[in-house]
């Protein structure tokens, strides 16, 4: 099942899960949407994600955030950062999709696509 983590109010997310549902109709594949606004995640589930985009933490945060300076996310470790994002979800880039243990950041949105190379080699 390839699964979005979504903020609706975000163009760049819209954009992702529009390109996402349709790839899904075309390949049959599950989509499962996350609003990470509303369900925010774990630690745990952070951490999975962190490591399914290679394990910079540093391309999870949306720097731009107020937060972001606040907290002096720009210099944290890892757990500070992740315990950031668990406080503030809207810290977490967006959107983030998964397939099959990878993930990729829609930016730009079309970057969705890269899971379904995997998904290709998968059917």
């Amino acid at each position: 099942m390839l699964t979005i983590y979504h903020n609706p109010r975000c163009s760049k997310s819209r954009e992702a899960l529009a390109i996402l549902e349709s790839a899904c109709a075309e390949h049959a594949q599950e989509l499962q949407v996350i609003d990470y606004q509303k369900t925010p995640l774990s630690i745990e589930q952070l951490t999975m994600l962190l490591e399914q985009l290679g394990g910079n933490v540093q391309q999870m945060l949306r720097n731009t955030e107020e937060e972001y300076v606040a907290k002096n996310l720009a210099s944290a470790d890892v757990a500070t950062a992740l315990q950031a994002i668990v406080e503030c979800p809207k810290l977490l880039q967006r959107p983030i999709a998964t397939f099959n243990g990878k993930a990729v950041i829609g930016r730009p949105p079309e970057q969705v696509l890269d899971l379904f190379k995997e998904m290709s080699s998968h059917e």
